[in-house]
């Protein structure tokens, strides 16, 4: 029977919303980690009772465990799924679309892959930063947490999924990296646009120039 969860998250979350599971199911027994070195540490036994739930968390959960949990493992993704991967609301910035969003889905092998249980999507306000836009996702996420969290603490099933395709190119840090390396040829509306996303030196990367072995690191200007 379920009766144990596995709550991959940050400090800032695993308290409120272990207690937020259990007060769906008192009987559960929660147990928060956050990296993979925790999830190696599990036993046989707590992956075989468990469900993994992982929330807004950079770590990649290795094929094996989730071979081994006997009620799956499902991911709170902040970004919608058109962007999959890594800092979506950077992406999502710099490509000037107008809508973002979270998403509930399967965990599989490949990250941001499995089908998707659900999705909440909003307007993207004018003039946002990165940061507003990755606030405004984390309340949606947990507000989406929320609405899923009775089911995957009650439920052995895993919850219905939608008809709806990941987007086909996956964001990453080797992407982001690409982005920030700026060509000597840009072009000042493409270089003005590539600080306002990336200057922020989110990750301890930057947009940065190359010239004649020396390298230039961008930021964005800072308001007076």
């Amino acid at each position: 029977m379920l009766d144990t969860i596995i709550l991959l998250a940050g400090a800032a979350e695993r308290s409120v919303l272990r207690s937020l599971l259990q007060a769906h199911n008192p009987l559960l027994t929660v147990i928060a980690v956050e990296t993979r070195d925790d999830l190696a540490a599990l036993s046989l036994d707590q992956l075989a009772r468990g469900r993994l739930v992982a929330f807004v968390t950079p770590e990649i959960v290795p094929a094996s465990i989730l071979a081994r949990l006997g009620y799956g493992a499902f991911n709170f993704h902040p970004g919608p799924p058109s962007y999959p991967g890594w800092a979506p609301a950077h992406f999502a910035l710099y490509d000037q679309v107008t809508e973002f969003g979270v998403t509930a889905h399967v965990m599989v092998e490949q990250v941001d892959a499995g089908p998707i249980i659900d999705v909440a999507l909003f307007p993207i306000p004018a003039g946002i930063s990165v940061l507003g836009l990755e606030g405004l996702a984390y309340a949606h996420l947990a507000h989406l947490f929320w609405r899923l969290s009775k089911w995957l603490v009650t439920n052995p099933e895993p919850p219905p999924t939608r008809p709806i395709k990941w987007g086909a190119t996956k964001y990453s840090r080797r992407a982001y990296r690409a982005i920030c390396d700026i060509p000597l040829d840009i072009s000042k509306p493409e270089l003005d646009r590539r600080i306002k996303v990336f200057g922020g030196n989110h990750f301890g990367i930057a947009p940065t120039i190359n010239l004649h072995g020396i390298e230039f690191r961008a930021v964005s200007p800072q308001p007076r």
